[in-house]
């Protein structure tokens, strides 16, 4: 049987859930548990390590990589060990390359796995779907995640909570960190802010899981009335212009009750043969969007029972709804759904809020069938009846009564068929009335003898009644059948060129200009109102063409065939001919899907210019934090030695002289390489950098970049080989790329190890590699590296360059060089630098083969 799973989640480092979970190990313990510590980080706390105290601990094993020893839970140890219970500290750890797994909390599958169950803790920022919020809230991105899954599926999640004041007074007491570290936490991670924004971010995902387990235990239960346990406003819309008066009067109710939610919903029926506005579906979903809710959409037969079983499926607790807008006449035939839908409602309130629709009635439905086919009809009614009369009376001695009224009948479908429902009824009165006069006795008057005649006559008018009705309708259905089918192809077609990736905007004009056989379609715009000029009278109204395809555009909605208003500023113009009534449901849906691409190309724009902004904003904010850090460490260290040679109250001897010289010295050198690598890149970006490529020789310029490299530079090793050709570069700018390079490399590179700088010839190109022994970097974090201001984690990222400028600035040189600049890892450990550069040879003999002159 697989164990369970208890996690403690807490809102920030120090709130207690070790604590926690150490006292409910000692509580289960002190109840003959069989409990034992699979590993548990106390942080040389001291309470944390009393709490531990006591318990049996599975001995951690050790790891080395890369030269540093780590250690990590041994749960082969823990499951041969096989207790009852097993702590497991930091779900969200990410263990040692080498471990069984790459992260703990699959250690702890393991072990549930085995059938022990499992106490562990979590911190609300480690949870990958809040990850990036955690981000932005404190301005520091966690690295180690645990998948939202992992802790859901949790038998039992337990909040530890703690207001931020006391949690502050707990890390002032040294209780959390060592007190040198204090001040810095509270003034950055742990302000007051941070941790009450973290604090509800735990809570509503704490909530979000308790909702969960609700509904799975109603679920289970086959629990269908409503628990009130938390307010949730579902509203019905009909796509009809009602649905904002609802929407905003649902999210009032909701707002009345903190944390309810929102839902609005759509019945469409399963034939497919709705007839809501796509247009106002989607105003209204991107009004209940804005408004914090969620839109769906839901697909039955019974419109009433499908709401109310979404409503109790989330357990909703009141519903809105409009007041019907059917007629009194409508009425009394039908309920209606919001007459229905409160009768079924039981425990859910139900809001019938009342607009400016009300009891206008619906918009009539569309004819099955064309004026012309309706007039044929009447035609054939009122003719073909007394000519088939006239065939019949010569007939009169071989048919009896049933057989003509039988003939009458077919005569009638006849007529439904040729022209709908209202000639079929024409052609069954009549032929009653013919029937009557010249076929049933006594003949040639409206009286009848015998009641079974009466009986007969009065079953064919209702037989030829319901033939005709249900004609009719199949042919409605067919129709409207038909119509759907093609507006889901043409529909179908539009939404397919947009995933393609063609532009969104220009596609859904022109597919539905070609669609339809129109000249020109045109997307107009209201342009923002501006102020009059005192005197002057106001203009009459103005329109700007948002994208046209086609033709000659229009400049205003009058002077189209046919406009659809999508909002007060926006409407789509048609020009070519009228579109019947029936496309006028598609024409919507291009009208709204045109709005909403019109919309999200202007955000794409909007942010096409704020993203240089962004990038110049970002590349200054960590400018200064160079000029604070990098530039002023070196100056520091230059003036430091300058003014101790002006000292006199000290006297020097000439190696202590020699030696601040060459302090001073070595810390210029370094601000001049810095303030020049700043320089570069900012003209690199600008593209203001003069780039001039010639032949040049590796072993010319490697031994001048390992003069400016200096000190360090006694431990690189080069390898050019004799038959290496020159490559096409810029010698100065080349120098400048291997000076960076070779410096990062020392930087990272132990004492006593070497830097190895090599050179091979692969056809047409030249590789240089840089060569440290350093730890590393992760497979994931390659591209990063390439980042200016970029330290991946070698020292914080407030306080400096870090390696980033140098091998932006290189790989920004390289590539303007026509060459190309990779990481790769070293076999052993470090990071291998891949320059590419085109041969210098082949680039003259291409060059001659293209033009022998």
């Amino acid at each position: 049987m697989r164990g369970t799973l208890r996690i403690y989640l807490g809102a920030a480092p120090g709130v207690g859930k070790t604590y926690a979970m150490l006292g409910e190990a000692r509580r289960r313990r002190e109840r003959g548990t069989d409990l034992v510590v699979g590993y548990v980080d106390c942080h040389d706390r001291p309470r944390t390590l009393e709490m531990l105290d006591g318990l049996e601990v599975v001995p951690s094993k050790t790891m080395t990589y890369r030269g540093a020893t780590f250690t990590e839970m041994d749960t082969d140890a823990v499951i041969a060990r096989a207790p009852r219970v097993a702590l497991v500290d930091e779900l969200a750890h990410t263990n040692v390359p080498g471990s069984q797994h790459e992260k703990r909390w699959q250690d702890i599958e393991d072990l549930l796995d085995a059938g022990i169950d499992v106490l562990s803790t979590v911190n609300i920022q480690h949870l990958e779907s809040v990850n990036d919020v955690v981000e932005q809230i404190t301005g520091i991105p966690q690295r180690e995640t645990v998948p939202d899954e992992v802790v859901r599926r949790a038998d039992q999640v337990e909040l530890v909570d703690m207001t931020p004041e006391a949690l502050r007074r707990r890390m002032a007491h040294g209780n959390v960190y060592p007190p040198e570290t204090v001040g810095a936490a509270l003034g950055n991670y742990f302000r007051v802010g941070n941790l009450t924004a973290l604090r509800e971010l735990a809570m509503l995902w704490l909530a979000d899981k308790v909702d969960d387990q609700l509904d799975r235990y109603r679920a289970e239960h086959h629990i269908t009335r409503t628990w009130e346990a938390r307010e949730r406003v579902v509203v019905g819309l009909t796509g009809g212009p009602e649905g904002e008066t609802l929407i905003r009067r649902a999210a009032r109710i909701a707002d009345r009750s903190k944390g309810a939610d929102l839902f609005a919903v759509h019945i469409t029926p399963s034939d497919g043969l709705a007839g809501a506005s796509p247009a106002h579906l989607a105003r209204q979903r991107a009004l209940v969007e804005s408004l914090g809710g969620t839109f769906h959409h839901v697909v039955g037969d019974n419109v009433p029972g499908a709401l109310l079983e979404f409503a109790r499926g989330i357990n909703a607790t009141q519903l809105v709804m409009g007041a019907s807008r059917r007629g009194r006449l409508a009425q009394i035939f039908s309920r209606g759904v919001g007459v229905e839908v409160t009768a079924r409602s039981g425990s859910i309130d139900v809001h019938m809020v009342t607009h400016e629709a009300t009891k206008q009635g619906r918009a009539a439905r569309l004819s099955a069938l064309t004026r012309r086919r309706r007039a044929a009809g009447f035609v054939i009614a009122l003719a073909g009846m007394p000519l088939l009369s006239i065939a019949l009376a010569n007939l009169r001695g071989q048919l009896s009564l049933p057989s003509d009224i039988l003939i009458f009948l077919i005569g009638v479908v006849g007529v439904a068929l040729a022209g709908g429902l209202w000639p079929a009824l024409v052609a069954a009165l009549l032929g009653s009335a013919l029937l009557n006069y010249y076929f049933t006795p006594p003949l040639y008057t409206f009286t009848i003898a015998e009641a079974q005649n009466v009986l007969a006559l009065l079953v064919y008018v209702l037989i030829a009644i319901a033939v005709s009705t249900v004609v009719d309708l199949a042919a409605r259905r067919t129709r409207e059948a038909a119509q759907a089918s093609a507006n889901a192809a043409v529909l179908a077609n539009l939404s397919g060129s947009v995933l393609r990736g063609e532009k969104a905007l220009p596609v859904i004009l022109e597919r539905l200009r070609e669609t339809y056989g129109l000249d020109t379609v045109t997307l107009l715009e209201r342009p923002p109102d501006t102020p009059l000029t005192p005197g002057r009278q106001q203009e009459p109204e103005r329109w700007r063409v948002a994208d046209t395809v086609g033709g000659e555009p229009c400049t205003s909605p009058d002077e189209g065939d046919m406009a659809v208003a999508v909002d007060d500023d926006l409407s789509l113009v048609l020009c070519g001919r009228t579109l019947p009534a029936a496309d006028r449901q598609v024409l919507e849906a291009f009208a709204a899907q045109a709005a909403v691409a019109l919309r999200q190309q202007r955000l794409e724009d909007e942010a096409e210019q704020v993203r240089p902004l962004a990038e110049a904003d970002r590349m200054r904010t960590a400018l200064l934090g160079a000029v604070s850090h990098d530039l002023r460490t070196p100056l520091a260290g230059a003036t430091a030695a300058v003014e101790s040679l002006r000292s006199h109250e000290v006297a020097w001897s000439d190696q202590d002289r020699g030696e601040l010289l060459d302090v001073a010295a070595t810390s210029l050198q370094r601000l001049d390489r810095l303030v020049t690598n700043l320089l570069d890149m900012s003209r690199l970006q600008a593209g203001a950098l003069g780039i001039a490529t010639e032949s040049t020789a590796l072993d010319e310029v490697v031994p001048l970049a390992l003069d400016a490299v200096g000190p360090g530079a006694d431990s690189v090793q080069f390898q050019i080989p004799d038959d290496v050709p020159d490559v096409l570069a810029d010698p100065a700018l080349l120098e400048r790329v291997l000076v960076n390079l070779i410096a990062n490399a020392l930087r990272h590179t132990p004492p006593g190890r070497s830097v190895l700088v090599a050179a091979s010839a692969h056809g047409t190109m030249v590789e240089v590699r840089v060569v440290d022994r350093g730890p590393g970097i992760p497979q994931g974090e390659r591209d990063l590296v390439f980042q200016p201001f970029q330290r991946l984690g070698d020292t914080a990222n407030g306080s400096g360059v870090g390696l980033g400028l140098a091998l932006a600035l290189s790989l920004g040189l390289t590539e303007a060089m026509g060459g190309t600049l990779v990481p790769d890892e070293t076999p052993g450990g470090g990071v291998t630098m891949i320059l590419t550069l085109p041969a210098a040879e082949t680039t003259i003999a291409a060059a001659d083969l293209e033009d022998p002159a």
